[in-house]
């Protein structure tokens, strides 16, 4: 059965407001400057007394440059981190489940939408915060796919990597799947870097119409695909309007496309004011996991297979969120629209 509703965490319910804007500040601020902050550790370890380490861990780089598309290295016990309760208790963050997801099989979470720094995705499969491994019984941790180009980042990587991320490339996913054995659970931000560009508040305009990569692996081995959608996400933060055809939307895609990360010009709110800032307004998120949509095993899929099912998906996902969406004030008038 399902898990009724999205309620606050306990340690929000019936208690005084607490403000953990500090805290959160710190969560934000260090996505924004560690690597840059990791490169600098690295490089001044080189150039000083710690070289002789620093030059050996730069052989384990180039040894382990294979282990985040081999399934990376998660750790439990940084999944469980009480840090992280703070983290959902911010906004909050909450999971549900609709219906149980086997032990046995394989899984493809197609997660949506991205927002501008897809926290839902992270504080939901990232982290134990939400209760993933309660809802979900019998699943290995959940891989989340993010850029090949965070785990050149010598430090970050590692910590990464422990929190269950893992590279997005093709070769990844396979490797995920192809696994023995089941629970194997592989979370893609499907709407990719692009779809960060959209995410407005009120926005329900998703990146998926032409993507249909993760259809084809999932066939491949028979995996099941199933539709998540976080309510809330696109709340978190206001963007600088940048419409398509707009001079600043094809600056940013031009940056994309060469750099393969997207530049959304986004604000929210500030440590001890409320106007403006860096920090993520305080918006509940809630992740809810649809059904599994089963499908068959077709080593070699023909590309009739692929539309077939990822029509059958972008169907699923429709309508989990019709189902969902007045709960969470979203008016009757308002549709996905798949571009």
């Amino acid at each position: 059965g399902g898990v009724s509703g999205c309620p606050l965490p306990p340690s929000l319910r019936g208690a005084p407001y607490r403000d953990h804007s500090t805290l959160e500040g710190v969560f934000w601020g260090a996505g924004g400057v560690s690597a840059q902050l990791c490169t600098l550790l690295f490089a001044l370890a080189l150039c000083g007394p710690l070289r002789a380490p620093a030059l050996l861990y730069a052989l384990w780089l180039w040894a382990d440059r294979h282990t985040p598309r081999r399934g990376g290295r998660p750790s439990r016990w940084v999944r469980s981190w009480p840090l992280w309760n703070y983290f959902r208790d911010y906004f909050p963050i909450s999971l549900r489940r609709t219906a149980p997801l086997e032990p046995a099989g394989r899984y493809v979470l197609g997660l949506h939408p991205h927002g501008v720094l897809a926290a839902g995705a992270f504080g939901s499969f990232c982290t134990e915060a939400t209760g993933f491994a309660r809802l979900f019984p019998g699943l290995r941790p959940p891989r989340l796919l993010t850029l090949p180009a965070w785990f050149r980042v010598p430090l970050l990587r590692e910590y990464i990597m422990a929190g269950g991320l893992v590279s997005s490339e093709r070769s990844s996913l396979e490797f995920l799947l192809g696994q023995p054995g089941g629970g194997h659970v592989a979370a893609l931000v499907l709407g990719g870097a692009p779809e960060a560009l959209d995410a407005h508040p009120g926005a329900l305009r998703l990146r998926l119409r032409h993507r249909t990569g993760f259809v084809r692996s999932a066939l491949r081995h028979g995996a099941a695909l199933v539709p998540v959608f976080s309510f809330g996400e696109n709340e978190l933060f206001r963007q600088v309007s940048n419409p398509p055809g707009s001079a600043l939307r094809a600056l940013q895609a031009r940056a994309q496309r060469a750099l393969g990360v997207a530049f959304p010009l986004f604000h929210a709110r500030g440590v001890f004011q409320y106007d403006f800032g860096l920090l993520p307004f305080r918006r509940a998120v809630c992740t809810v996991v649809g059904r599994p949509l089963l499908l068959p095993r077709l080593p070699d899929p023909p590309p009739e297979a692929v539309g077939l099912w990822h029509g059958r998906y972008l169907r699923s996902l429709t309508q989990l969120f019709e189902q969902h969406k007045a709960e969470f004030g979203v008016p009757p008038e308002r549709h996905l629209s798949f571009v």
